[in-house]
């Protein structure tokens, strides 16, 4: 664990927590020993994906108890992609509109877009990303956004409101050295260090509390918006890449935990995902009074995926997705609701 990246990421994390990472994550060796004071926009991409992986365990408990199991057995997980959603929205205070606030940070990584998947019975338009220097091994993004133009009038007013207070993550110099990045496929080590936390920050909620009419309002209309509403861009789930979804699945319900209740299976045969039931989290809320309080709301879930290769005999993985697997697997947050 002495190359580049681990350097990277103790520097932010402390030797402990990067350890950690590295003892459960599969990490490609060309990344994990490369070592200089260069950091490649692959070892960025590499450490970000790290760094929300860690955060999404925080947040869904029956994701660390899972990844437990794996380091105990001394097994790693594969993660394979992280999904986030936005909202296709002019004039959400200083965000960027849609996924371009967060493509402004994949670009400078090397991520490259692969396919759209219309979501039309959630509203919403998703989109894969793939890291062209690894596209196999550093996790994909699914960035979904959500469309308020084709909810009712009351809803669209109901998400002007709640997220006009969004903040821009990305101050002038952070933005100067993605564009350098962009230019060069470099950062030195110290301006990667301070850059890294700042892209992690770009996976949040940038909007301000909500009222408990608001979350009601977008709640009765889209699951999917309330949830945005309350977690923003975090990962909405990140996924361990399995050789077999099934005996996964079986393995998780015998020992009692929440699970989907069918594998999701792609039209090509290929890909079969499922999950667990999204987490339970308390978050905030403003009342007409001005007083704050809590309430419990879907959170973030974890999910498996199984990807058979291609048949064009090039012995690449299908490294796509399809838009009714994504929305079965959508419905894990809905279900909590």
């Amino acid at each position: 664990m002495g190359g580049t990246l681990s350097e990277l990421l103790q520097r932010m994390l402390g030797e402990e927590r990067s350890n950690g990472l590295f003892k459960v994550l599969t990490i490609h060796p060309a990344l994990r020993d490369t070592c200089g004071e260069s950091v490649s926009r692959a070892l960025i991409a590499q450490g970000l994906n790290m760094l929300l992986f860690e955060n999404l365990l925080a947040r869904v408990p029956m994701a660390q108890a899972y990844a437990n199991d794996r380091l105990a057995r001394s097994e790693r997980v594969t993660h394979d992609h992280g999904a986030v959603r936005t909202v296709a929205l002019a004039g959400m205070g200083t965000l960027p509109a849609g996924e371009e606030s967060l493509l402004r940070v994949l670009r400078p990584l090397g991520y490259a877009r692969r396919e759209v998947y219309p979501l039309d019975k959630l509203k919403m338009t998703g989109r894969s990303y793939a890291q062209q220097d690894f596209p196999e091994d550093i996790a994909q993004f699914f960035v979904s956004e959500l469309h308020p133009d084709r909810f009712s009038p009351q809803f669209q007013t109901v998400v002007a409101r709640v997220t006009a207070s969004s903040r821009d993550p990305l101050s002038p110099v952070v933005q100067s050295a993605l564009a350098r990045l962009e230019r060069d496929g470099f950062l030195p080590l110290n301006t990667a260090v301070a850059v890294l936390p700042v892209l992690v920050a770009c996976f949040d909620r940038q909007h301000a509390l909500l009222s408990i009419e608001d979350y009601e309002a977008l709640a009765a209309e889209s699951p999917e918006m309330a949830w945005i509403s309350t977690e923003g861009n975090a990962f909405n789930h990140a996924t361990d890449r399995v050789a077999d979804v099934e005996a996964v699945a079986s393995e998780q319900k015998t020992l009692g935990r929440p699970m989907k209740d069918q594998i999701e299976v792609s039209a090509s045969g290929r890909i079969r995902q499922t999950a667990f039931r999204a987490a339970t989290v308390r978050r905030q809320f403003r009342q007409p009074d001005g007083h704050i309080v809590e309430r419990e709301v879907p959170g973030s879930f974890y999910e498996f995926i199984s990807r058979s290769h291609l048949p064009d005999g090039s012995g690449k993985l299908d490294l796509g997705f399809d838009s009714s697997n994504a929305q079965g697997i959508f419905k894990m947050t809905q279900a909590v609701a």
